[in-house]
């Protein structure tokens, strides 16, 4: 497979810089597993689904991991004092994380940097990209709690290009079920972003079962792909985990002929990660670097739900590998000539196994 086989025309307009008010309001485009496409409204979810249906969330609580640090001066005239963005993307350990820093030719190893709230770290390690090993103060929840602090929602760049994260986007760029004691994502499972406590209810009223597991969403889910071959590119990895519970419901619905529904690529690349050849779950956590392209066998989801990607992503190339590359580019096409607004604050899509 060529990269440019997942590229696609984008007019600009059609990215979404603000969520849909309220957001169950958004649009949602149904593709149907023989490719036809219908439009709906979020709020006509339950009308899609069946009584039985179980929808898998991703649960994790998104960290406000975009940063503004400043290096003091040092001394005997190696510099003078100078403002780092940081945005934060892997944490290695309990005090320690890997961060994309700009400008990272103002950082060398053993910089301290100064955070709001008395935060401080040291870079113990730099790489190649502006990729840096910061050590903090302070770790775990304390750590935590201090970047809650000091940081702003990390809006990805084609939002942050356009506009700064404000207060609002402390709320709309979480998921109203992530748990306090998920804190780890550096980007939030946007196709989560849709849900709200009436249309839980009206799931509810339908019969729709749902269950949580857990990724920790990293900023490699989201890196561009940059080999013209699609093998060649590697994923980062990311944590997740299945608890005892998540996994007794899915492979109990699964063993009733119930349909499974991955709200949001995370949630569908831990069901796949943590699925055996047979397509039993298995509870646990660990790490995984799932990279799902067309030619991928599925074990456990039937449907996803998911927020319209960009051209050339991982993740376009993931609904490609559950639908079907022909239709998923005619879908995107369809998006685009109705104007649906695509990315972390777009409009959502249903999208069926082929």
């Amino acid at each position: 497979m060529k990269l440019s086989d997942f590229d696609f025309h984008l007019p600009d307009d059609l990215i979404a810089l603000r969520p849909a008010r309220p957001r169950d309001s958004a649009r949602l485009l149904h593709v149907r597993a023989g490719g036809a496409l219908e439009d709906w409204g979020v709020l006509d979810l339950p009308e899609l689904l069946q009584p039985g249906d179980l929808m898998v969330f991703n649960d994790t609580r998104v960290l406000p991991a975009a940063l503004t640090g400043l290096r003091p001066a040092r001394p005997h005239g190696g510099g003078g004092p100078a403002s780092i963005e940081i945005n934060l993307h892997h944490r290695d350990s309990a005090n320690v994380w890997r961060a994309f820093t700009r400008p990272a030719k103002r950082l060398r190893v053993g910089d301290r940097l100064d955070f709001a709230g008395g935060l401080i770290a040291e870079v113990s390690w730099k790489g190649e990209g502006g990729e840096a090993a910061l050590s903090f103060d302070r770790a775990g929840a304390a750590l935590d709690a201090a970047i809650d602090a000091a940081g702003a929602p990390p809006l990805p760049p084609y939002i942050a290009s356009k506009r700064a994260a404000d207060e609002a986007d402390r709320s709309d760029y979480q998921t109203l079920y992530a748990a306090r004691d998920k804190t780890g994502s550096v980007a939030a499972p946007t196709a989560g972003l849709h849900f709200t406590d009436r249309l839980f209810a009206a799931l509810d009223a339908r019969g729709v079962r749902r269950t949580h597991v857990t990724l920790h969403v990293g900023a490699g889910t989201f890196l561009p792909v940059k080999t013209e071959n699609v093998a060649e590119h590697r994923m980062h990895g990311e944590w997740f985990e299945v608890s005892e519970a998540a996994a007794a419901a899915i492979n109990g619905a699964k063993a009733q002929g119930a349909r499974i529904i991955a709200v949001g690529t995370t949630a569908l690349r831990t069901l796949e990660s943590a699925a055996g050849p047979d397509g039993t779950v298995s509870a646990g956590a660990c790490e995984t670097d799932i990279f799902i392209t067309p030619g991928y066998e599925f074990r456990v989801v039937d449907g996803l739900m998911t927020n319209f990607h960009l051209p050339k992503s991982t993740l376009f190339m993931l609904v490609s590998a559950l639908a079907g590359l022909d239709v998923m580019q005619n879908a995107y096409a369809h998006a685009i000539d109705k104007g649906y607004r695509f990315f972390s604050y777009g409009d959502s899509s249903l999208i069926w196994r082929a």
